[in-house]
């Protein structure tokens, strides 16, 4: 037994008893998990050295059974246990680790990972991804949303060995490579001491290279799991003549940890590693995210917040480059590339240039067009649409090299008039750009806290899942990811002239890695870059489900003819409208409105049991371990019935459902695996009904399926009452 905290692959659970605690009275939890007494020690010492404002006092009964006592601030006492404290019970951090806040848009995404489908498949089925059913075969059970895929062909003499090494070197010394997410209470990064580079080969005959990419995509990640960016090599074909295809590297990793440009400074510190033999010199980077993450909470925000009451999009900006439409009748991520010739770009470069500006302007001007042409209105319009800022030009000294999630995609709102030059439009949004370049930390989630409301707005409706960040503040109009589309330029990340020259004198050419239908971070990404022709390749990353393929090829074309037609119109006076007027027998591309989440009821039951015994409570959240649900549902072997409830009713409604599932005589007993723990722990706080209805609370933290449900059990065990 490992004497370092929660053993690996471990889950704890913890029972609470809901009680009227006396002035300063302490809270008493009881641990049920895998943990000898010197582990719950270790947890004890970690609660009492990061909440030094608690008393902790532990009692060892016998393995896997410790009772601790918290004893709250004498001011004020307890009403419930802090989201933070609630985070390092269910889930210590690693032995050797760090643990981090996730902020920003990392939140976003990672919510977006954790997210059910919307199928609304009630919880039990074995279907859905992220709050009830999903796998449930004992397996890994959480796939983390989307994925990102990045390959290239390795040009060159090729060893695997020396492959594998360069790789655990970076591993070895990039703390983002050893990360993974805690979403027990609030959301976390959690950095750990040692992490091994997940690397698979794979032979061309025993699987083709679109296969590959499914299989890969439908794998996922295990967010809970270190680390989340993997490769996967396809072998040369058999052979090696001439014409044989050469070995093929696949590098796929999770949006909620890694931007592409992180991506590709990680490429750039493995080909320093492979050159040298397959170690990289040098010791851990510094600085990196420890570093940006005491910069950004030192960050003074008033002018930020200023700017955004202001600058956040109206309700009525368009933000959809297509009308509305039917169902398309199709699903998964799409993917188009177009490419403009190095001179067409150069005419491109050149006439945003004689006009103050830099061609990335020119690519918003066009595609505020577009969504202007779709809203069909006449008249100006004000329009939104997501930029992304690299995150990297901050005033912190080192922050270009850091691997990680530091860009944020940030709403742009320009006016578009059809009648006014086209000259105003290009120098709006190049202002506006500027503007939002001073706060490229800001995130679509801090921006909606800072928007004003209206006065009259009710406030949102408070419920038992606390969720990682808030809805939509009211009066404002759509953000990124939500319902927008997304405009992102990736500047040129070239190796450096020294490194291709050590690789070229190994006969190893490095190829620029290109881009898998992807996550798009939204419906619609447009991706525009540099190939080494000088060339601009414009790549459109879309979900099938809202836009088909026809409509997206069509959307695709109509803004390369713009941006091709863009520098003919070289006169002072030349119109948006005389631009737009291109399109004017174009058809307008048709999306389909996004697939609003699935209502579920406050309380489904799941399996009935004897009239007279307790009911378990199953409290459903985004986050669920996936399958956890389904598995202890079908192990429970006691007479209770079991019920889920749901965190979508309108308020007082679960108080009041689950008062009429316990009945006279039957005590409730409310479970729940990672963030469904904690919503179980905030709904006894709030149940008013029938003092001691509510007889315990079991919380669990996060692993796979299998392990979740054994914890969940375990601690359901211990308090249930054989019926009369």
């Amino acid at each position: 037994m490992s004497s370092q905290g929660v053993p690996r692959g471990a889950v704890l659970a913890v029972v609470h008893e809901p009680v009227a605690l006396s002035p300063g009275g302490p809270l008493v939890l009881e641990l049920r998990g895998p943990l000898g007494p010197a582990d719950a020690e270790t947890v004890a010492a970690r609660l009492a050295q990061r909440h030094r404002a608690f008393g902790v006092a532990l009692d060892s009964h016998r393995p896997g059974h410790h009772t601790l006592r918290l004893t709250p601030p004498a001011a004020g006492g307890l009403a419930a246990l802090p989201a933070d404290l609630l985070a390092d019970l269910l889930a210590p951090p690693p032995p050797g680790g760090e643990i981090l806040p996730v902020t920003g848009h990392q939140q976003t995404l990672l919510r977006a990972a954790l997210a059910p489908a919307p199928t609304g498949t009630p919880v039990g089925t074995g279907t859905g991804t992220g709050g009830t059913g999903g796998s449930s075969d004992g397996s890994d059970g959480g796939d983390g949303g989307g994925v990102e895929q990045l390959y290239w062909d390795w040009s060159g003499p090729f060893d695997v060995a020396r492959f594998a090494a360069a790789w655990q070197s970076v591993v070895d010394r990039e703390c983002v490579l050893r990360a993974c997410f805690d979403w027990v209470a609030a959301p976390r990064l959690v950095l750990h001491a040692r992490a091994e580079a997940d690397i698979a080969v794979c032979s061309p005959a025993a699987v083709t290279w679109p296969q590959l990419l499914r299989r890969d995509r439908a794998r996922g990640f295990a967010l809970h799991r270190p680390g989340l960016l993997r490769l996967t090599l396809l072998a040369a074909e058999p052979g090696g003549g001439a014409g044989a295809a050469p070995p093929r590297v696949l590098l796929t990793y999770h949006p909620a940890l890694l931007d592409e440009r992180g991506v590709h400074l990680l490429l750039r510190e493995f080909y320093r590693a492979y050159a040298a033999g397959g170690i990289l010199p040098g010791g851990e980077r510094r600085p990196d995210l420890r570093d940006h993450a005491r910069w950004l909470a030192g960050q003074d925000t008033t002018a930020a917040r200023q700017f955004w009451a202001r600058a956040v999009p109206p309700p009525r900006a368009a933000t959809r480059p297509g009308r509305p439409g039917g169902a398309t009748g199709q699903s998964g991520p799409g993917l188009l590339d177009t490419r403009l010739r190095a001179p067409e770009t150069f005419r491109l470069r050149s006439w945003a240039a004689l006009r103050g500006a830099a061609e990335s302007s020119a690519l918003h001007l066009v595609w505020a067009l577009l969504l202007y042409r779709a809203a069909g209105v006449s008249g100006p319009l004000p329009v939104s649409f997501g930029v992304q800022l690299s995150g990297r030009d901050i005033a912190l000294p080192g922050a270009a090299g850091i691997p990680g999630l530091l860009d944020s995609p940030l709403p742009m709102t320009v006016t578009v008039d059809p009648a006014a030059p086209l000259a105003s439009l290009l120098h709006q949004v190049r202002d506006t750009l500027l503007d939002l370049a001073a706060y490229p930390w800001a995130s679509t989630e801090t921006i909606r806290a800072w928007a004003p409301r209206p006065p009259a707005a009710p406030a949102p409706a408070a419920g038992p899942v606390a969720g990682p960040v808030a809805g939509p503040a009211a009066g404002v109009g759509p953000l990124c990811g939500a319902g927008g589309t997304l405009v992102r330029f990736d500047g040129p990340l070239v190796l450096p002239k020294v490194l291709r020259s050590e690789l070229a004198a190994q006969g190893v050419h490095a190829d620029t890695p290109r881009s898998a239908a992807g996550a798009a971070g939204g419906p619609l990404t447009l991706a525009a870059r540099h190939d080494t022709a000088g060339g601009l390749v414009l790549g459109l990353f879309y979900d099938r489900a809202q836009l088909a393929d026809e409509d997206a090829a069509a959307l695709h074309s109509q803004c390369v003819r713009l941006l091709r037609a863009l520098p003919e119109f070289r006169q002072a006076q030349a119109s948006a409208g005389q631009l737009l007027d291109l399109l004017a027998r174009a058809a307008t591309p048709r999306m389909a409105p996004p697939v609003p989440p699935a209502a579920h009821p406050a309380l489904t039951v799941l399996r009935p049991g004897h009239p007279h015994a307790d009911v378990i409570c199953l409290v459903t959240a985004p986050g669920v371990p996936a399958g956890s649900y389904d598995l202890f549902v079908r192990g429970h072997r006691g007479p209770e019935e079991i019920v889920a409830v749901h965190g979508d009713g309108a308020p007082g409604v679960l108080p009041a459902a689950l008062h009429q599932a316990a009945g006279p005589g039957r005590r409730l007993v409310l479970c729940g695996c990672g963030p469904g723990g904690r919503a179980a722990y905030e709904l006894a706080q709030r149940t008013p009904h029938a003092p001691g209805m509510v007889s315990a609370v079991v919380m669990t933290g996060i692993g796979d399926a299998a392990a979740s449900a054994s914890a969940l059990a375990r601690g359901v065990r211990s308090v249930l009452t054989p019926p009369p």
